[in-house]
């Protein structure tokens, strides 16, 4: 979640009573906080986090292009399989550069209203789709060595395999200490897996190389498949979940919380959506006591969303009734 806290956003600026719910002005806070697309990963830790993503990425492609070259000479499929594994990662953590990089520097201006963001879940979604027809291809080739077993050259496979492992550990000590972003934590998580992928491919070889039984090299090939789908179902729920925006909080425990505040009498709308993994974005229309202190009250509300990971929220507040008018909950789609 982005340091920016989470009073920017917009209220009423008088009296309920006296002008109703079409004339929100800037919340008086908003001054002392960025607007949403400030919540860029530039500067400080962001560019700690760029540069990690860029040195993993790189470090990734080598050790690539070492094992495929390696699975091809030597004909082991598990290792070719943890070659691709490597190869979708580190095209995830160049994605995720990418974006993080882009995001930072460009969409600024106001032909944007939250940056350009969107290229975070946007690089993941890609990722993940890109990932299925891989799996498809590991599990044809799998299938071909179960059906027809080859012999494979145990130890320079061996040798590849825990050059692989180096790499990915090296990788872990880049992207590891102190605090990660989500970024960095869903690279942190793929390194794990992939050094999970070069252990099954080193235990493979060595059973392969004592008891002869060469169908175990194609069964972890596979093995490894099951590992890719997996991270491919998380990367397309999770950048599904933002594009269709999927609220990221318990709407009706947030709304319990908020009616609870003195002064609210109701919540009539609340909506919550996010950018990106980072950016968290509310709405809220709130009927309130018209004795009530706009200032004070939104502060409260806000401070609600805040504790729910909201970065940016927009407060309006109303007259008990205000909120029945037709254009605040009419959605025609036709």
């Amino acid at each position: 979640m982005s340091d920016t806290p989470a009073h920017t956003g917009e209220q009423n600026g008088g009296g309920v009573g006296g002008h109703g719910h079409e004339t929100s002005h800037d919340h008086d806070h908003a001054t002392d906080h960025d607007r949403a697309d400030g919540h860029s990963h530039a500067g400080g830790h962001g560019d700690t986090s760029t540069r990690n993503l860029a040195l993993v990425a790189a470090i990734n492609l080598l050790g690539f292009v070492a094992e495929l070259a390696g699975g091809l000479l030597f004909g082991s499929v598990a290792l070719l399989s943890d070659a691709i594994h490597m190869l979708f990662d580190a095209l995830a953590y160049v994605m995720a550069f990418a974006a993080s990089y882009v995001a930072a520097r460009y969409g600024t201006d106001d032909r944007y209203s939250f940056g350009l963001h969107r290229l975070e879940p946007l690089s993941a979604f890609v990722n993940g789709a890109l990932l299925l027809p891989m799996v498809g291809f590991i599990l044809y080739e799998a299938y071909q060595r179960f059906v027809d077993p080859v012999a494979i050259a145990t130890g320079p496979t061996l040798a590849i395999a825990v050059g692989g492992l180096i790499v990915n550990l090296l990788s872990v000590y880049v992207i590891e200490g102190g605090e990660m972003s989500l970024n960095e934590r869903g690279a942190f998580y793929h390194l794990l897996g992939d050094a999970g992928g070069s252990i099954a491919v080193i235990v493979s070889v060595l059973a392969v190389t004592y008891t002869g039984i060469r169908i175990i090299d194609p069964i972890t090939a596979g093995l490894i498949a099951l590992v890719i789908v997996w991270s491919a179902g998380k990367l397309l729920r999770g950048s599904g979940r933002i594009f269709l925006h999927r609220t990221p909080f318990d709407t009706e425990a947030v709304r319990a919380t908020i009616e609870e505040t003195d002064g609210v009498e109701r919540v009539a709308d609340l909506h919550a959506w996010q950018i990106c993994s980072e950016i968290t974005i509310a709405t809220a229309h709130v009927e309130v006591d018209t004795s009530t202190d706009d200032n004070a009250l939104t502060r409260r509300v806000h401070d609600v969303l805040a504790t729910n990971d909201v970065d940016h929220a927009t407060i309006e507040l109303c007259p008990p009734g205000e909120t029945d008018h037709a254009h605040l909950t009419a959605h025609d789609h036709r």
